[in-house]
């Protein structure tokens, strides 16, 4: 494939007003810690589990459908995603009245897949190395329709880079920003309407410890594969970065903050403990990053170096099975 261009803060703001009946303007609300009281940075959580498909994915999904060619709907809409794009792309779909089918992991959440259905999308279940395969590839030889690739396009770009916009007046004096890195889609669209408005702000990607891709990508200065080993945090932890997001993310991105999975589970709990809210695995990182992050930062500021103050993490989905989250609540970790 050919690498992803950059996205234009004009593509960005163009794509919110077309969103805007879809997607919602989430809270930016401040994480209550102690670490802020005693003169460490603040956390801000940015709270995409509260979009009405409970993920940011709605934001690229409604973009990209909303500039299809009507022509190619008409034999309907199809995707691949581990869950969260295919609600996103479903609930589109319904609002349009095309048929939607969903390409899943065998290993997606029942949440999830149970959340896709109701929406009204049709699930093909293949292997996890046959569903990347669709995405690595740009769609599946047994599938018709539109397809609408969850990452590496850049409507669902500009559509995540929404979210940046919307950071940016929530909260003009950000420091620092914290996003989930699965594909790319919702990192580098972040950073790109960043990087427009204010380069100075750092973006950071948070990866799982059991798969990140990104991270020893930029450890080899090329976009690699890795062994992953499958956990709950589904909505990231690929087998690689994809070649034709490693140009912009590689660029945009100003390193990877990689969470072990008791690190995860325990922002997890943090979220609910502290702040009342449900977030799965991808966004359960990026708190765990941010946490990571202020402790990093308030160590360079003992040594007189310029430190992030105000620090976001965005909280970019809160589907998670009940069973789950109610593992980690309990105070264990679920593992797979």
């Amino acid at each position: 494939m050919h690498p992803i261009g950059p996205v234009s803060l004009k593509e960005i703001g163009v794509a919110r007003r077309r969103i805007a009946g879809s997607a919602i303007c989430t809270p930016l609300v401040r994480l209550d810690l102690p670490l802020v009281d005693d003169g460490g940075a603040e956390i801000w959580l940015k709270l995409e589990c509260l979009q009405p498909i409970g993920s940011f994915k709605i934001r690229g999904a409604a973009n990209a459908i909303a500039l299809a060619d009507p022509a190619a709907l008409e034999r309907g809409v199809y995707t691949a995603s581990a869950g969260n794009m295919a609600q996103g792309v479903a609930f589109a779909a319904r609002r349009l009245g095309v048929p939607c089918r969903v390409i899943v992991p065998d290993t997606a959440p029942q949440a999830k897949l149970d959340a896709i259905e109701a929406l009204g999308g049709v699930l093909v279940p293949l292997p996890f190395d046959q569903w990347w395969r669709a995405i690595r590839e740009h769609g599946h030889p047994d599938e018709s329709g539109f397809f609408v690739h969850p990452v590496s396009d850049p409507a669902v770009i500009a559509g995540n880079g929404t979210v940046g916009l919307e950071i940016l007046e929530q909260l003009p004096d950000v420091d620092a920003i914290v996003v989930p890195y699965g594909g790319g889609g919702l990192s580098v669209g972040v950073a790109s309407a960043i990087r427009a408005r204010r380069p100075e702000v750092r973006v950071y990607a948070s990866e799982v410890e059991t798969a990140a891709p990104y991270a020893a990508s930029l450890e080899a200065g090329r976009a690699v594969s890795v062994d992953r080993t499958p956990t709950f945090v589904d909505g990231i932890g690929g087998g690689s970065v994809l070649d034709e997001m490693w140009p912009l993310a590689s660029t945009l991105l100003d390193g990877s903050l990689v969470m072990s999975i008791e690190e995860i589970c325990d922002a997890i709990r943090l979220l609910a403990a502290r702040a009342h809210v449900i977030a799965e695995g991808a966004g359960g990182s990026a708190v765990a990053g941010a946490l990571e992050l202020a402790c990093r930062e308030a160590a360079a500021e003992n040594e007189g170096l310029p430190a992030a103050r105000r620090i976001v993490a965005v909280v970019s989905g809160g589907n998670i099975d009940t069973h789950v989250l109610r593992a980690i609540l309990a105070g264990d970790n679920p593992g797979g």
